[in-house]
């Protein structure tokens, strides 16, 4: 008996089947079969699932003699299957990587419940995607199962069949079947959730939802639409067959008042000449099925009135929400005005020459470079006034304490940035920050570049997508120093960024954590993170993908690794910051994270404290590489698609043959290192010494020190071997860097 059966019914989709045919038959886990139902396709989709079945036993096809519909297509699979979980996948969706065996150990961990329900991710027909924007339901879910009694927002999911796995028991004692018409879904999903005794959540994108450029069969104008009123009809039938769902109808009849006013307000469903009779069939059902004492508020009170009330109101509301917006654009405008006036006011003020602003990360937080210079200054220079520039007050709440901060475009802001004498940033300040003359603007950047940055991306149109080359210049005019951590930075930045600016070399001021770093260093992400002191922590850390629509690719079998790393090892895993919030993590990260198979790390704060918590490092192309080789701890570079990734997104040396430890091409090559031990060998110790000799050159322990007292206070220092500082205040010639 298979674990689980896919009834996937088709109906002219040739040109998507085989896409999601080989999604499902690719699947690492195997303990599958697939019912596949012809629904009397007049395209080829029968014969393709005819040459799938001819080649894998795994595949049965039913050809139906004439065309049943969605609903009637999926009951005919049904007394086919043997599994022990009913999946049911529409014939143009797919499966995502990983899929089957996340949703079979999510199974066998909740033990085996009536249903499970997983998330999904939109996919658009011009390559974008988007999570289900309720996801967060399925991780508030948790480990334990539930019933909707316990969490009645499972139903505010979607409402549709593909999302979840059956247990198969269940559905026949319960004797589910799908129903004619549109919308069969609906008296599918209700008295299935609603009947569930153990549901199970997991909080993993398992299915690819497409969208298609003309929409789905619901977005076609016709009157089967009203076969929404039948298929509520059956719901409530069964709500009224037992006894104990009764608690339910005031649910039950809200959400049907408003998914048929969602019907009725679509432009694209309904006739114009069918529009009244709907109208009229939704008020009778809704008031027929009205529970006593139920309340009628918002939209759905729309349904206690007659139809030419709804049209007045429905008319009334374009023009109200217009209205609104003209005086929204009205006030956006008078504010805009007042706030230029206040900076102008504010820049006839003398600089003040205590005042440092600071901003990382496009107004994230207190982070990286810029915070280690606010630290180091508060230490060796109280006098100078540090404030901080954060995105909202999301942000702010989350800042240490006694931070002095101010929100991007406040007022605030404008005062501070018009009479701050000193600017700290490692990413360009807002177009519309007017640098005054004698203020001072260091930019520290994001690290040692290896991919192409800045006008060096003109030739790269994929990885300049979206992205203003010329505008990013205008905004690097305003650059003083530019802080590099060795030769090769200095050489990159003054090509990549042609502007008026002196590089200097202090070193990366965020590295100085790093650098001579004890063995103890970093305890504290392991204590929070439950990592045990004896454990060999193994950090692996990809970049972003330019050849890829969203930037995200899956390099390695997480799971495979994490077990062939074996006992005594802790796989921690850090995406790169712009994957952070995206559907990368959902696609296995976060679900592997809850069940301890690894450490997601993406969230943490301070990426310095993740490396000082590990022993080893894994990346691709991450410029992490570079400021981690300050710990001198083995780094193991993981190039499958080195090629792919040099022809969208360029590189300033081939990392392959200038690597900092050994090179994995394969996952093969990958685990073979480690199994074998040579990640930390000789040869990797002999790599990793070339590349701490090239890349962390100016790094000594001291660079936010020399930031603070060189640039912000115009002190002398010895600069970092082997190059000299350029210190402000000395004469033009003094004041030459050795490398100009």
């Amino acid at each position: 008996m298979p674990r689980f059966s896919v009834i996937v019914p088709c109906f002219k989709v040739q040109g998507f089947l085989r896409e999601c045919l080989d999604s499902v038959l690719l699947q690492s886990f195997n303990d599958f079969e697939v019912i596949a139902v012809d629904d009397c396709s007049p395209d080829g989709s029968g014969a393709i699932l005819d040459e799938y079945a001819g080649r894998d036993p795994r595949v049965k096809v039913l050809h139906l003699p004439q065309n049943a519909g969605l609903g009637r297509a999926r009951n005919a699979g049904l007394p086919h299957a043997t599994g022990d979980y009913l999946f049911f996948l529409d014939s143009d969706d797919t499966l995502t990587p990983g899929a089957l065996r996340a949703m079979a150990d999510r199974l066998t961990e909740s033990g085996d419940p009536d249903v499970l329900v997983f998330d999904y991710a939109r996919t658009y027909w011009w390559g974008g995607t988007r999570r289900n924007v309720l996801a967060h339901v399925l991780a508030e879910a948790g480990a334990d199962t539930f019933t909707v009694a316990d969490r009645p927002q499972i139903l505010d999911l979607l409402m549709v069949v593909w999302n979840k796995v059956y247990r198969r028991d269940f559905v026949e004692e319960h004797g589910f079947e799908f129903p004619p018409g549109y919308y069969e879904d609906t008296p599918w999903t209700f008295p299935v959730m609603l009947s569930a005794r153990r549901i199970a959540a997991l909080d993993r994108i398992c299915l690819n939802y497409r969208q298609r450029r003309q929409g789905n069969i619901l977005s076609t104008t016709s009157r089967k639409h009203f076969d929404i009123h039948d298929q509520y009809e059956r719901v409530f039938a069964f709500v009224d067959r037992h006894e104990r769902l009764w608690s339910w109808r005031p649910y039950l009849h809200r959400k049907m008042g408003e998914h048929c006013l969602d019907i009725l307000a679509k432009p694209d469903r309904l006739p114009p000449a069918d529009k009244a009779e709907f109208f009229r069939r939704t008020a009778e059902m809704f008031h027929r099925h009205r529970p006593e004492g139920a309340l009628v508020d918002g939209e759905v009170a729309l349904l206690e009135g007659g139809y030419a009330r709804y049209r007045l109101q429905r008319q009334a509301a374009p023009a109200g929400r217009e209205a609104g917006r003209r005086a929204l654009r009205t006030r956006q405008t008078a504010a805009a005005r007042a706030r230029r006036g206040w900076a102008r006011l504010h820049a006839r003020l003398p600089l003040d020459p205590q005042l440092v602003v600071y901003s990382a990360s496009s107004h994230r937080g207190v982070l990286g470079d810029p915070a280690a210079v606010y630290r180091k200054a508060a230490e060796i220079a109280p006098r100078l006034r540090g404030v901080w520039v954060v995105r909202d007050e999301e942000t702010a709440e989350r800042l240490p304490p006694g931070v002095e901060h101010v929100i991007v475009g406040s007022r605030r802001y404008l005062e501070v940035t018009a009479r701050a004498a000193f600017f700290v940033n490692d990413v360009n300040w807002p177009g519309s920050l007017v640098k005054r003359p004698g203020s001072v603007h260091v930019h520290t950047h994001q690290g040692t570049p290896l991919k192409y940055m800045g006008a060096d991306l003109l030739d790269k149109p994929g990885a300049r997508l979206g992205f203003d080359v010329p505008q990013m210049l205008r905004r690097a005019d305003r650059w003083d120093y530019s802080l590099v951590a060795n030769h090769h930075s200095e050489l990159v930045w003054e090509r990549a960024y042609p502007c008026h600016f002196a590089s200097v070399r202090t070193g990366s001021p965020r590295n100085d954590v790093l650098v001579g770093a004890g063995d103890r260093a970093g305890v504290g992400f392991r204590l929070r993170h439950g990592i045990p002191e004896d454990h060999t922590v193994v950090l692996y850390a990809p970049t972003r993908r330019d050849y890829r629509r969203g930037g995200h690719v899956d390099r390695i079998d997480l799971v495979r690794f994490a077990a062939d790393l074996g006992e005594g090892h802790t796989l921690v895993v850090r995406l790169h910051p712009t994957l952070a919030t995206g559907p990368a993590r959902g696609l296995g990260l976060t679900e592997l994270a809850r069940r301890g198979i690894v450490v997601d790390a993406t969230d943490e704060p301070h990426v310095e404290e993740v490396m000082l918590a590990s022993d080893a490092l894994i990346t691709d192309y991450s410029a992490l590489m570079f400021d981690y080789a300050n710990l001198d701890r083995p780094i193991v570079v993981h190039a499958d698609d080195w090629a792919a990734y040099t022809a969208s997104r360029g590189a300033y040396l081939d990392i392959t043959a200038e690597a900092p430890g050994h090179v994995s091409r394969s996952y093969r090559e990958l685990a073979w290192l480690f199994a074998s031990g040579s990640w930390r060998d000789e040869e990797s110790t002999r790599l990793r010494a070339d590349f701490r000799a090239r890349f962390c050159t100016y790094d000594d322990g001291r660079a936010a020190e020399r930031v603070v007292r060189t640039l912000l206070l115009g002190e002398p220092m010895p600069a970092a071997e082997p190059g000299t500082v350029r210190i402000p205040g000395q004469t033009v010639a003094d004041d030459l860097l050795a490398s100009m």
